[in-house]
């Protein structure tokens, strides 16, 4: 039964677990010996539905919230529905390889816990809802470009089957906020709003690293506690090696969100351990971007550059790297360091099994098994990099496409093939993998769909963000909505829908939001 907002029901076992900041007024400050500070949304003025998860929504048992209503001013930070006490969490973290201190939740607000018909719990966070003692010299709002980029791309990945945050709702707020886009000097006045995030759990790898540094060791341990009889039911907390299991988990979790990541294409661009889920979730769309052209060395973080830590084939290495962070901050939870060890090896091992799983399934094999399957992988991978190729196009056509047909499809330049070197080289790679799929001889139906299955037809290409965002700015809806329907089923070939699976066009490969973002939101 679909009820309103103000008809669910909330609660909050981390508010209750765990110690809060004693400190009552909402001021920027460093906070001692907490897990979270207490604080209120700052209303804003005239709040505006302009996106809604129907999908999620409906998953949460919650009605579409009407023009004005009291639902409305919850979505905007301008009311609260019944057992919700908003928090912001205190957390540190590394931030481009180097420990940044204490930085927590400095524009997000967790509402409350809902728990749903079916049992299940959820935390409700606002994004973008005001200043709360971690802002630091911000002022803990966000903007529409970057709120509307979380909101499609957390409902996107989730149905393009990555582990990921959920976005409920996109609000604008009716204000205005002052951002400098690449902090060069040019301040300017752009539209606010207001995500609300769904997640079983908001914490990550920072949450940890605060306290340890701090040498708050007992309050490392209650949080541990917490997560895992919160979240981990299959393990038992008093057992002796719980923290062991718990910590191999989180590693075999990121790990697989990391083979999905390079499956999909997807670039973090701010892979910092504070943004790093405790549950294997994409967690923080800041500089997100979509690998179109393969480059394994794209970063669509303009503050990542010329360093590029966090470019697309950089990910797998980061998140290990950002897991022994953690494994250092759980240190103090362990008598002999060797199960942390043993944890990072199982990521390793979980990683190179789950890529080469996904990997064998996009180009239509059973598995990468044999004899010369490592080198057919590096050597398409070179392939794909030696002349701009989008990736998307070039995986889906090649299920069904014959010859050089998935190549030339993919192309950015239509004329590359004339190359007689480059097109004699994909020849002989296509060839190679003719007979390596006749030696795993398939019904062509079946290894298609298996194919389409991992291959997504439609992914949030950078610049169909911008035109949607640039359409909402003009008070446009439409473009949004219609995007959206597309790509909750991103495997599916819609009929009328193919500018969505187009290569990026000329005009985007310059344009700010297209080809570059940054921190600023």
């Amino acid at each position: 039964m679909m009820k309103s907002l103000q008809q669910l029901t909330f609660d909050d076992r981390f508010v209750r677990s765990l110690p809060a900041d004693p400190e009552g007024r909402n001021f920027t400050r460093q906070v001692p010996r907490a897990c979270f500070s207490f604080v209120s949304p700052t209303p804003v003025a005239r709040p505006q539905l302009l996106a809604w998860s129907t999908p999620l929504a409906e998953q949460l048992g919650v009605l579409p919230p009407a023009e004005g209503s009291t639902d409305l001013a919850v979505l905007a930070g301008n009311a609260l529905a019944p057992g919700m006490v908003p928090y912001a969490a205190r957390y540190g973290g590394h931030q481009f390889g180097n420990w940044a201190g204490q930085l927590g939740d400095g524009r997000a607000m967790t509402l409350g816990e809902q728990i749903t018909a079916s049992g299940l719990r959820y935390e409700w966070q606002l994004k973008g809802a005001g200043e709360t003692p971690y802002s630091r010299q911000a002022d803990g709002r966000a903007v529409l470009r970057s709120s509307l980029r979380e909101f499609v791309c957390s409902e996107a990945m989730h149905a393009l089957g990555v582990p990921t945050t959920r976005a409920l709702s996109l609000v604008g707020t009716g204000e205005t906020v002052i951002r400098d886009m690449f902090y060069d000097g040019h301040p300017q006045a752009e539209p606010g709003a207001i995500v609300c995030r769904i997640a079983p759990s908001f914490v990550r790898f920072g949450n940890f690293e605060i306290h340890t540094a701090l040498g708050e060791h007992d309050l490392l341990r209650q949080l541990a506690d917490h997560v895992i009889s919160a979240h981990h039911p299959e393990l038992d907390v008093r057992a002796p090696e719980v923290y062991a299991e718990w910590f191999a988990t989180i590693c075999e979790r990121t790990a697989e969100l990391m083979a999905h990541w390079m499956r999909v294409g997807f670039v973090h661009g701010v892979m910092n351990t504070d943004n790093m889920s405790i549950l294997g979730l994409t967690l923080d769309y800041g500089p997100f971007g979509w690998l179109e052209n393969y480059d394994p060395t794209w970063t669509p973080n303009t503050t990542d550059l010329p360093g590029r830590r966090y470019c697309y084939g950089q990910q797998p290495q980061v998140a290990l790297w950002n897991l022994s962070r953690l494994a250092g901050a759980l240190l103090p939870l362990f008598a002999d360091p060797a199960p942390l060890h043993a944890g990072l090896d199982r990521y390793r091992e979980v990683y190179a099994r789950t890529f080469r799983q996904l990997f064998a399934a996009k180009l239509g094999l059973r598995a990468l098994d044999q004899e010369g399957d490592d080198a057919l992988v590096d050597d398409l991978f070179t392939l794909l990099g030696r002349v701009e190729t989008d990736m998307t196009i070039f995986f889906r056509q090649l299920a069904v496409g014959e010859g050089l047909a998935p190549v030339q499809a993919a192309l950015y330049d239509a004329d590359a093939l004339n190359d007689p070197e480059l097109s004699a080289d994909w020849r002989a790679w296509i060839q190679r993998r003719r007979d390596r799929l006749d030696r795993e001889p398939a019904e062509r139906a079946l290894r298609v769909a298996g194919m389409n299955a991992v291959n997504p037809c439609y992914v949030p290409r950078n610049y169909l963000a911008q035109l949607a965002i640039d359409a909402v700015t003009a008070g446009d809806l439409e473009p949004l909505q219609r995007w959206l329907q597309v790509l909750r089923e991103p495997y599916r070939e819609q009929s009328g829908q193919e500018a969505y699976a187009a290569p990026r066009p000329q005009w985007a490969r310059e344009r700010p939001g297209c080809s570059a973002l940054s921190c600023s939101s």
